[in-house]
């Protein structure tokens, strides 16, 4: 495969407020182009937002590529602690095959240095050669397959569960320890690995909501949920965007607790479809949703830096997230 060069004449910098319709009319045209989709198919999220939500949340996490006073690229890192993933990375389609996304990757990597990240990982079409040459140009390798699965839910009253709260609910002085119990949860299935980042843009953004699971004064499992239009989940959607249990003899037992609380959640906010997304490395997480009546809508590929034995997709994990 021939080497693209990168254009001198295309200007790398943050994105800022003003880039953002711009910079979400891009990301919505550069995906129905690839998949051949109208950029008014259902399937493109119609409503939901990733470009404001991720930008509101770490503004200098976001590059964007110009040229000619014209914004014609993004690419959005986040920040999980001793992990990191970036997307989505888009170019406008007249600018394919031209080095952009190239040069927005650079940045993006200094980025995670300058955050420390060991372990970087990405979501992509797992059909795509184009795309899988490319990051391996900047380290990543790609893994295992990830399904991106979602379930109707009934017409049962969303009551809530016992033992189980939402983070809405915590009173402001109680939300420090609440972090901590999610990221001690966190670290045990992968040292370092930290969500508080998208705990609190949830709270302050209003996107949704975090669902606790307690085992009587211990956290026992939580779930980063998105739902409604404005969100990355769009109208009539919960999207659980991170979701882990803590580890042990009990960790499936938790997860299906966690599962149905998930459920309750969705029907409480008149949310008829939940979303989620697992890695199928962790297989116990994936027959779970199936044996649930979860099908998987869409599949993609994760990429990763390190050896095939690092990061958390494993056998025994049950984490839900697809790093898209």
């Amino acid at each position: 495969m021939a080497t693209t060069q990168p254009q001198p004449d295309i200007l790398i910098r943050p994105l800022v407020d003003r880039d953002l319709d711009e910079a979400r009319r891009i990301i919505r045209v550069a995906f129905a182009t690839f998949l051949g989709l109208p950029t008014d198919d259902p399937r493109m999220g119609r409503d939901s937002d990733v470009a404001g939500t991720r930008w509101k949340t770490d503004p200098a996490s976001v590059v964007a590529a110009e040229h000619a006073d014209r914004l014609i690229g993004s690419n959005f890192a986040t920040n999980w602690g001793s992990f990191g993933f970036f997307g989505p990375l888009t170019v406008e389609p007249e600018y394919w095959n031209r080095g952009v996304a190239q040069q927005l990757l650079a940045p993006t990597m200094e980025i995670f240095q300058r955050w420390g990240s060991r372990q970087l990982g990405l979501f992509t079409f797992a059909h795509s050669p184009k795309h899988m040459a490319l990051y391996q140009k900047f380290g990543f390798w790609p893994r295992d397959l990830v399904a991106v699965m979602a379930k109707q839910g009934g017409d049962e009253r969303g009551v809530p569960l016992p033992d189980t709260t939402r983070f809405s609910e915590a009173a402001p002085d109680d939300r420090p320890q609440i972090l901590a119990a999610c990221r001690e949860i966190t670290d045990a299935n992968f040292e370092g690995l930290d969500v508080g980042s998208e705990i609190r843009a949830i709270a302050g953004q209003n996107l949704g909501d975090t669902i606790l699971v307690w085992d009587g004064a211990k956290l026992a499992a939580f779930a980063v949920c998105h739902r409604g239009p404005g969100s990355e989940a769009g109208s009539g959607v919960c999207y659980v965007k991170f979701a882990a249990v803590r580890h042990g003899r009990r960790a499936s037992e938790r997860f299906e607790r966690l599962l149905d609380a998930v459920e309750v959640y969705a029907r409480a906010v008149k949310a008829p479809k939940v979303t989620a997304g697992v890695n199928l490395a962790r297989r116990e997480a994936f027959q779970a949703l199936i044996a649930r009546g979860f099908r998987t809508e869409m599949q993609g590929v994760a990429m990763e830096t390190g050896d095939a034995t690092s990061g958390y997709n494993r056998a025994g994990v049950y984490i839900l997230d697809d790093w898209r």
